[in-house]
């Protein structure tokens, strides 16, 4: 009985042990992904439909605070620029410096230094753009929405001293994911600008910082539910004792 007793309590010091280790590492890992995000992504809601399908109205995204410098081809960015109203504005990096921007080539499409660009993104069937050309300055970029044909970009600009290109240093952040609705999902680094000159950026550490919420939250969920379950499960079974009980009774009668 003592023996039992004893692995019985060892067990059940072992399970408080490792539930309460498994709450702290999911403390951690929680307080710590919502701390990183923090730091690294800047909430920001979409006002309009300029870059609709990608992103809608309201949408509520996850832009990750970079240097302009970093921002390549095919980067959906958030950037604030007196020539633009001086108010922060959502729009895809088409050109770098030094590229000639032109639509529409073969088949309707957008053409950076003579190359026909996939742009998958796009809602319309139709040409890219009204037609334009632009050669974008060095260390500026040149800026287009999804929504082609309702847009306000650099093509509205093209009068403007920048040839409608603003400067790398007007660029805050850059969009890796709509975090509301919760279908909206990341923004993967379209392929289309991938054969050119410096390729495309890589996703910032969203997938980490989702990850480690994740875990965290599981982690203190499970590791609080432990206790309850264990004493739930180690409680004795009525039917059994009492059943118990009766035989103990019946045998007593019989020798009496």
């Amino acid at each position: 009985m003592s023996g039992t007793g004893r692995t019985e309590d060892g067990h059940g010091r072992l399970g408080n042990a490792l539930s309460g280790l498994a709450v702290a590492v999911g403390c951690v890992l929680f307080l710590g992904g919502f701390i990183w995000g923090a730091v690294v992504y800047q909430p920001y809601t979409v006002p309009t439909d300029s870059m609709s399908p990608s992103i809608a109205a309201g949408d509520r995204v996850l832009a990750q605070r970079i240097d302009g410098e970093k921002v390549r081809r095919g980067d959906i960015v958030v950037f604030r620029d007196k020539q633009w109203g001086d108010m922060p504005m959502v729009k895809r990096v088409v050109g770098v410096g030094g590229d000639a921007i032109a639509c529409c080539g073969d088949g309707g499409k957008l053409t950076v230094n003579g190359k026909a660009i996939e742009e998958p993104y796009l809602r319309t069937e139709g040409p890219a753009s009204n037609t334009f050309t632009a050669t974008v300055p060095t260390g500026q970029l040149f800026l287009l929405g999804d929504e082609r044909m309702g847009s306000l970009d650099s093509r509205s600009h093209l009068q403007d001293p920048g040839h409608g290109s603003v400067p790398r240093s007007a660029v805050t952040a850059r969009l890796d994911a709509v975090a509301w609705p919760l279908d909206g999902g990341l923004l993967d680094r379209p392929q289309g600008f991938e054969a050119l000159p410096g390729g495309v950026s890589q996703l910032g550490p969203v997938k980490l910082v989702v990850g480690s919420i994740v875990i965290g939250a599981v982690l203190i969920l499970g590791g609080a539910a432990y206790g309850p379950i264990a004493r739930r499960l180690s409680r004795p079974r009525r039917g059994a004792s009492g059943s118990g009980g009766g035989s103990r009774g019946k045998a007593t009668a019989g020798v009496g």
